[in-house]
């Protein structure tokens, strides 16, 4: 099921997740396990990304969403990675394969945006395609156009809500 047209409205934020340069960007919550509609969210009906999270040990977890002007439904998110092929300036990165830990403990974490940003070399199904330098964004909008579950929505005019969230945390 795609993103919400109107993200972020009915989310709060959780924190940020930061760059080391600096920049940084917000995680929405609540996260969810089934869509409005009533299936489950793309990554708890995906049996390889069950299968997944089951082999790490880690429960899967409702994550919410990363990012605001570019923003990933982490619970609709199956690790497909086109997003990441399709971006051209990089916006994305594997966020396990600069630290491999559980999504859910991502909140408050810095990254240096060393993470793997090549479609194939996630660690796993557990990875995110994380907008780790949305500021980079030239609004082209493929990672939207090629994301299988729609889990992304890009939309420049968020950034008053990334301001105004960024105050509150």
């Amino acid at each position: 099921m795609p993103i919400a047209e109107n993200f972020p409205e009915g989310l709060k934020p959780t924190g940020k997740v930061s760059l080391s340069d600096g920049n940084f960007h917000i995680m929405w919550g609540p996260g969810k396990k089934t869509n409005i509609d009533g299936s489950p969210a793309e990554a708890f009906a995906d049996a390889d990304v069950v299968a997944a999270y089951a082999a790490r040990g880690e429960e899967q977890v409702p994550l919410g969403v990363s990012g605001t002007m570019v923003a990933v439904d982490w619970d609709s998110c199956v690790a497909d990675g086109a997003c990441i092929e399709a971006c051209p300036v990089q916006v994305f990165q594997w966020y396990r394969t600069e630290k491999d830990i559980p999504a859910k403990d991502v909140v408050g974490q810095t990254f240096e945006g060393t993470g793997k940003d090549v479609k194939d070399e996630r660690k796993d199904l557990t990875d995110k395609a994380d907008p780790i330098r949305e500021h980079d964004c030239i609004w082209c909008m493929a990672c939207v156009s090629v994301c299988p579950p729609q889990a992304i929505k890009v939309d420049q005019s968020n950034v008053e809500k990334h301001e105004s969230a960024a105050k509150s945390l």
